[in-house]
Parts: structure tokens; C-alpha cells; sequence
């Protein structure tokens, strides 16, 4: 059971959360903090104390206030008119992974909310309820407002999710889990949807993503360096002093090709960038994903609603942690960590596939026969919308609310194009991989190094040489399938 409070959620205990369905609840600490905002917006309320989000309306409409009558009819209203999302819906764990993030940020204590909106929420967390939201429509601040409208419309009986298999209304979803639905009290609804929680979802698969393909790119590397024939005079530890992620790249590939006869064959000095440089490429990816893991953590544990309610002191304080900046920033330089990933990747494919040690592109009879010519093309193509794709959104800005939101920070973009570049990255070292076991089948299997030869029969096992021309996309199907199912890493901690 992971023990939520609002402070302590790391990348591990949320994935075990999001992927593997470990229930979750909030700690009796942070329920106590919860409680007692709840009773100081009732203390504001009854106080006729006038606080944004509370009595007034929302963005431009602030200076409008609300009469005390009408005051859940506002933040219902709220949900309502801000669930406008358009498109195809979040992948399964993104929308489980804001489910997640919105859940503990708001046990932080500073939003309003009462205790039982945290309950409802956990509950359709651990019964595995996968809330439907369309994934456009969010500006990355004033939070992702839009999607989020989406989830909070589950707990007033409206929206849709999935559970069980079943697609149900809101209604059906909470008769099923023998939840009421919700009567908003005063600033719940703008508390459910206002912040970075769907970014923040978007970004944490995609580097989650990231952080396996990375192992991946190290593993079929090292493949590419016995492949290639490569020297490993570019291992050597002097060489990396001072970058933690190159030490990283160098111990792994070393003690990958550590017993291995068929490196340092290469007749020319220098072998090409895309091996003589592999800690360099790597390593600085590695040094990315590090940060954004870093920032992720911090988003996570955030609160980022607007505005902050601090009842110890009796202080309401407008500001702007709903702004998507961090996030939108991180995601940039994880889609950019990526799509180096990815070409890098595509250059060691197109050096194995006209390698002079090897028959043009690696095909048995060339000219009758095109070997692995056009998987190249494939991993082109998927490199080249990966720039396009690279190009950041976060120093974009289109303003909102009639100008009131003059500079949004498109985190919500930024983070769906780093899942994007994710999933072509894993189809181009899918493809890597592909070709690093055929330029191994013209080598000496008794002249691997144990690893390379325990990975290489993983990929036979379950691909077979492209002896004659055949379709390539099944192969090419099947090491993604390797890729994600982790079973190229074992020896290769």
C-alpha cells in the first residue's frame, strides 16, 4: 500500500501505482490537513470574506461576485463549461497517472477541498478506474484546465471512464463503486481543475518511456561495437572524468564487450562519431533524463492550484504554481534527449547496413535480394519527424481569458511531443536492433562476448534471419516487443 501525503510520491511508488496497481490512501496526517482548509473556506464563507474562486468568477470574470446562494452552483458550473477537451483520450496511464497526481497534490492541504473528495478519488484510483479525458485542449497554465474539468466530472456523475473494460457514464461509474455523487462545496471545483496534473501525467510516461529506451540504446550499442568490429580505446575511463552520465555509457559498454574477440578489429584508427562518441551521445541523454526525473518528482509533490489556502495563519494567497513553466521545459529537453537518442541510433543502422566487412545491407544475394535497405528509410523517416517534432513549444505563447492569462506555458504540448518522439525513438532502436542481429549473423558467434551472444540468441529466439526478402515489418514488430518487454537487459545490469 503506498502512503500518500502530498510530499513523499517519488517516480518509483507512483509507477507502482500507475502500472502495476498497487493500491494507494492518504496518511491520517494529511487527512487532518485536508480537514482543516476545508473548515477555513467554510469560515470564509461564512466570514463573507471575498476570495478568488470562492465567491468571484474565474480569469477575466473575477471582479464578478458570486452571491452566497449561488456558490456551488458556481463551482458546478465551473466543471461544466471547463470540460471542452477535444480528441482521441490519454493513453491508459496517463489518465491513471493524473488520477494519481491529483489525488496527492491535493492532500498538501492548501486547496480546500473536503475530505471527501479525497475519498472519492482514491477509491477510483484502487478499484482501477481509467477516467476518459481528451488529450487537447489544455494551455499548460492556468493549469490543464480542460482535461482536468474532464476527471472532475467523474465525481459530480458526469463525464465518462472506463472500468473494468466497460466504457460507463460518470453515473454508472460511481453507482458501480457505491460512491453519491459530489454537491461541489465552495473552491472544490476550481481546486479539480486547476493544475499541472495531465502535463505532469503526459511528461511522466514519456520519461518513463525514456529512461527504458535509454538501457535499451546502451545494450544494442554495445551489440553495434562487435558488430562493427569497433575499438574501445573510446572506453577508456580517462577519457570520461568528468560527466557522470559518459561513466555511466563506458562501465556498461565495457563490461559488455569485455571478453569479446570481435572489437578492435577495425582497420581504420577512429571508427565513426556514432560509436567513437557512444558515452558522449549517450551519456548526455542519460544526464537529461536525470533532470527531468528531477523535476518530475518535484511536480509531483507540489501544489499547484491557484489560489493557496494556508488556515494556520488565516492567509489566502494568489499566485501562479498552476504555470507549466518547469514542465514545460523539462519536456523539451526530454523530447530533444530523445530524438538524439533516436539518430544516433539511425546512424549506427545505416553504418551496419553498408559496413565493409559485411554484404551491401546486409543482404545474402545483393542485387537480387535488398536486405535491410528500406528498414533504413523506415528509421529515417521516424528521425526526421522527430526533429519537426523537437522543435520546442514552450517559447510559444498564446494568450487567454480576454488577456488576463497573457503567457501560457504550453506544457501540455511540450509533453505530448516528447511521447511522441518516445514512441518513434522505440520503433528506431526497434529497427537498430533488427540490424545489429544480421550484421551478427556474418560474424563469429564463438568471438561474442557472453552478453552480446545471451542478447543475440533473445532476438533469434524470436527473429529470424531475414535469409531471403520478406516483409520486414514483422521483424521490426517483434524487437519493439524485446524493447518492451525488458528482455534484452538481463546481464547487463
Amino acid at each position: 500500500m503506498i502512503q500518500l501525503d502530498g510530499t513523499s510520491l517519488t517516480i518509483a511508488s507512483a509507477q507502482r501505482v500507475i502500472a502495476d496497481g498497487e493500491p494507494a490512501e492518504a496518511t491520517d496526517a494529511a487527512r487532518q490537513r485536508v480537514q482543516r482548509c476545508a473548515q477555513f473556506v467554510e469560515q470564509i464563507v461564512r466570514d463573507g470574506r471575498r476570495v478568488y474562486g470562492v465567491n468571484t468568477g474565474f480569469g477575466k470574470l473575477s471582479t464578478e461576485t458570486i452571491p452566497l446562494d449561488r456558490l456551488q452552483q458556481l463551482q458546478l458550473n465551473l466543471i461544466r463549461s471547463h470540460a471542452c477537451g477535444v480528441g482521441d483520450p490519454l493513453p491508459e496511464g496517463m489518465a491513471r497517472a493524473a488520477l494519481l497526481f491529483r489525488l496527492n497534490t491535493l492532500l498538501k492541504g492548501h486547496s480546500g477541498v473536503r475530505p471527501v473528495v479525497i475519498d472519492h478519488l482514491a477509491t477510483l484510483l484502487n478499484a482501477g478506474a481509467v477516467p476518459v479525458i481528451p488529450r487537447q485542449g489544455s494551455m499548460g497554465s492556468s493549469g490543464d484546465l480542460a482535461p482536468l474539468a474532464h476527471l472532475a466530472l467523474l465525481l459530480v456523475g458526469e463525464g465518462e471512464a472506463w472500468l473494468d473494460h466497460q466504457r460507463l457514464s460518470g453515473a454508472e461509474l460511481l453507482a458501480a463503486l457505491d460512491l453519491e455523487p459530489l454537491q461541489p462545496a465552495p473552491k472544490e471545483g476550481l481546486a479539480l481543475v486547476n493544475g499541472t496534473q495531465v502535463s505532469l501525467a503526459t511528461a511522466f510516461i514519456a520519461h518513463d518511456m525514456a529512461r527504458r529506451l535509454w538501457e535499451h540504446a546502451v545494450v544494442i550499442a554495445g551489440m553495434a561495437l562487435e558488430a562493427a568490429g569497433a575499438h574501445t580505446d573510446p572506453l577508456d575511463p580517462r577519457l570520461h572524468a568528468h560527466h557522470d552520465g559518459q561513466r555511466r555509457v563506458v562501465e556498461r559498454l565495457s563490461h559488455a564487450v569485455s571478453d569479446s574477440r570481435l572489437v578492435n578489429r577495425s582497420p581504420d584508427v577512429q571508427d565513426p562519431y556514432s560509436l567513437r562518441c557512444l558515452p558522449q551521445m549517450l551519456g548526455a541523454c542519460w544526464e537529461s533524463l536525470a533532470h527531468v526525473e528531477s523535476v518530475l518528482e518535484r511536480e509531483m509533490n507540489a501544489v499547484t492550484d491557484n489560489p493557496l489556502l494556508f488556515p494556520d495563519t488565516g492567509d489566502v494567497r494568489s499566485g501562479g504554481n498552476f504555470h507549466g513553466a518547469s514542465l514545460a521545459l523539462a519536456s523539451e529537453a526530454l523530447g530533444v534527449a530523445l530524438a538524439e537518442l533516436g539518430h544516433t541510433s539511425e546512424r549506427r543502422t545505416a553504418l551496419l547496413l553498408n559496413h565493409t566487412d559485411h554484404p551491401p545491407f546486409l543482404a545474402e544475394q545483393p542485387g537480387l535480394q535488398s536486405g535491410l535497405m528500406i528498414a533504413q528509410y523506415t528509421a529515417a523517416s521516424l528521425v526526421a519527424e522527430n526533429k519537426v517534432l523537437a522543435h520546442p513549444a514552450a517559447i510559444d505563447s498564446i494568450p487567454t481569458s480576454g488577456g488576463q492569462e497573457d503567457h501560457n506555458s504550453l506544457a501540455s504540448v511540450a509533453a505530448w511531443k516528447a511521447y511522441q518522439i518516445a514512441r518513434n525513438a522505440e520503433w528506431t532502436l526497434a529497427i537498430e536492433l533488427l540490424t545489429v542481429a544480421q550484421a551478427l549473423d556474418f560474424r563469429e558467434h564463438a568471438a561474442m562476448s557472453d552478453r552480446t551472444e545471451e542478447t543475440y540468441k533473445a532476438v533469434r529466439a524470436r527473429i529470424p534471419p531475414a535469409a531471403d526478402d520478406r516483409p520486414l515489418h514483422q521483424g521490426i514488430d517483434a524487437a519493439r516487443a524485446l524493447i518492451r518487454e525488458g528482455a534484452l537487459l538481463h546481464g547487463h545490469g
